[in-house]
């Protein structure tokens, strides 16, 4: 039996206090639920949490033995495995009828090992990717896809909805990943459009924020136009999400791909324009940095110029 999460009772716990991680779990915080125990690799990332009340564990072990619910938000499969189901993970010590929300986005076949695992010790693992980047996180509009138990999702819901606007329940362990490849296949596409319109309009002697203030409101109009675009015409390559940890979101799509014998070519050539900047030592920019793999490959450069009418 999963007992539902009410703020001032439910104890908390948060791994991965990133680029959105630290926002998430602020809002979760500031909606009363202040036994909150965090943990993070480079603990300075943590700090601010606290330093507003939180506290601070020396691993993922220390913050499930002392928590209800655990939040996990890390870069890589292999992060997931290791802090979650690893010797001094979050399941060697999370109390009997504690959950694992597992927010990283990661492999569905991972997510269904880790439920089954779980399951043997009356605990529960919910893969639960977010997307909206870092705008979402910080305003707390995040869309989440869950999947695992039910009866489990119904119970951490309430934390859920502090960080997010949409959440949708998908069934059994790892569907919620499998929402997430769909999500990043479609962003990918998004993305790449985006960015070749924008090389376009300016080889074609269109004022950039001109182009864009014509197109968003018509059927180009889209989340990469309005979030991204403005980014790419200021030269923010700041990451609101990493290019190497979107590389790893195409790899496993890819992988799913290729295991449901499927041909996807415009996932296929977005992770390799993807791949090119990791290649040249970019993976720690912005996905929006995706125009410099096309700009080289044009021998072009778009402007500096800041978005100002918007």
């Amino acid at each position: 039996m999963v007992s539902p999460a009410i703020a001032g009772v439910t104890r908390v716990g948060w791994i991965g206090t990133g680029v959105m991680g630290a926002h998430m779990a602020r809002h979760i915080f500031d909606a009363g639920y202040t036994s909150l125990t965090v943990y993070n690799r480079t603990a300075s990332k943590a700090q601010p949490l606290v330093d507003a009340g939180a506290t601070l564990a020396a691993s993922p072990a220390a913050v499930a033995a002392t928590s209800d619910v655990v939040f996990t938000m890390v870069g890589y499969p292999s992060d997931v495995r290791t802090v979650i189901g690893g010797p001094d993970g979050v399941l060697s010590t999370l109390p009997p009828g504690g959950v694992v929300v597992d927010l990283t986005t990661s492999e569905p076949a991972l997510a269904a090992e880790l439920a089954a695992s779980a399951s043997r010790r009356d605990c529960h693992v919910l893969d639960a990717p977010v997307t909206g980047g870092d705008v979402g996180a910080r305003k707390g509009t995040l869309s989440v896809m869950v999947g695992g138990d039910a009866d489990a999702a119904a119970a951490v819901r309430p934390l859920i909805d502090c960080f997010a606007k949409t959440v949708t329940y998908f069934g059994a362990a790892g569907t919620g990943q499998h929402c997430k490849m769909a999500n990043q296949i479609t962003i990918a596409s998004s993305m790449l459009g985006m960015c070749e319109g924008l090389l376009y309009a300016h080889k074609a002697g269109l004022d950039l924020e001109d182009y864009l203030a014509a197109i968003r409101g018509g059927g180009a109009g889209s989340f990469s136009i309005e979030s991204y675009a403005p980014r790419v015409l200021g030269r923010d390559m700041a990451p609101g999400f990493y290019v190497r940890h979107f590389v790893k979101d195409l790899g496993i799509a890819l992988g799913e791909c290729q295991r449901l014998r499927i041909a996807l070519p415009g996932l296929a050539l977005a992770q390799q324009l993807y791949v090119a900047l990791c290649a040249v030592g970019e993976g720690d920019l912005g996905t929006q940095a995706l125009i410099k793999s096309l700009e080289r490959l044009n021998g072009v450069e778009l402007p500096n110029k800041p978005v100002t009418k918007w």
